[in-house]
């Protein structure tokens, strides 16, 4: 390994792979080398420039924490989270397309009965939210476990305010007929952190931080593949410039406007309210692919 140049030193770092025994890792560590000499070759990067890079990577740690992951806020503003779960989410025709996990999933989230208000406290107009789950054949999905999470109208989650309490976040199943429902808050427009060094390169190439409006769930069930997608709101005006290149046109849904009055659940809403009704399609369970957490 003497007397390495520029256009040797890409053989070399492969070369030393040769006795990896996972080769899952040998081919990707292989690839990777290829790939990232090849972009510093094509375009000519300067040691300021790589300087520049590795500082970036280092805010990007330094900011990262239970709270927030600025590595899922690259990945997912460089579109590569989109691409990664495109890829390895194919779905059969008729089933819920999924989308990006996102920054701001809880493990552990409350568990509440069918029904509830998932809101508690959180600021936002309120919304009832119901559909059914069903299999790709049209069948119910009995006591499917739905994690919904999403932000308040000031484009916060709740993990991002501080504290332990849990807002507009839960855990619920639906009944013996795949049914849900649960009320929350209008979903709202937000813009993803851009206070830290993913906030700056986007601000560097010309690019907003807004997200469209959207609900995220993550479905649940026996024999079938794990749902991880969101529903987003119709009208939005991020739509076509979603900040992580999220969008589906098959998740995109009305959310209807009421006047005061009786709410879905029966009860008497003092305030304009939102209604929206989605129902998801589950996709089979593939062999090799990881349990349901439930």
């Amino acid at each position: 390994m003497r007397n390495i140049d520029e256009n040797t030193i890409t053989e070399a770092v492969v070369a030393s792979f040769a006795d990896c025994k996972d080769e899952r890792l040998r081919t990707v560590m292989t690839s990777l080398t290829r790939h990232l000499h090849a972009f510093a070759r094509e375009v000519r990067l300067t040691e300021e420039e790589w300087f520049a890079g590795i500082r970036f990577l280092t805010e990007a740690g330094h900011i990262t924490d239970d709270k927030r992951q600025e590595f899922i806020l690259l990945s997912d503003t460089l579109g590569l989270s989109m691409l990664v779960t495109a890829q390895s989410n194919p779905k059969p025709a008729g089933c819920t397309e999924a989308t990006v996990f996102g920054p701001f999933f809880v493990e552990g989230a409350p568990v509440f009965p069918n029904g509830a208000d998932i809101s508690n406290g959180a600021p936002g107009q309120p919304c009832w939210v119901s559909g059914q789950v069903r299999d790709s054949s049209g069948r119910p999905v009995a006591g499917a476990l739905l994690d919904v999470w999403q932000s308040d109208e000031e484009g916060l989650y709740d993990v991002q305010r501080g504290g332990d309490e849990h807002r507009a976040r839960g855990r619920l199943r639906a009944d013996d007929d795949g049914r849900f429902a649960f009320r929350t808050i209008l979903a709202e427009s937000y813009q993803i952190p851009h206070d830290g060094p993913v906030g700056r390169m986007l601000e560097a190439v010309g690019r907003h931080a807004w997200r469209p409006a959207h609900l995220h769930f993550m479905i649940q069930a026996p024999g079938h593949e794990t749902l991880i997608t969101h529903v987003f709101r119709n009208g939005d005006q991020h739509l076509d410039s979603d900040a992580v290149f999220g969008v589906r046109s098959t998740l995109i849904a009305d959310w209807a406007r009421h006047e005061p009055g009786q709410a879905p659940d029966g009860t008497r809403c003092d305030t304009p309210f939102h209604t929206l009704r989605y129902d998801f399609v589950l996709a089979p369970e593939r062999s090799g692919l990881t349990a349901p957490r439930t």
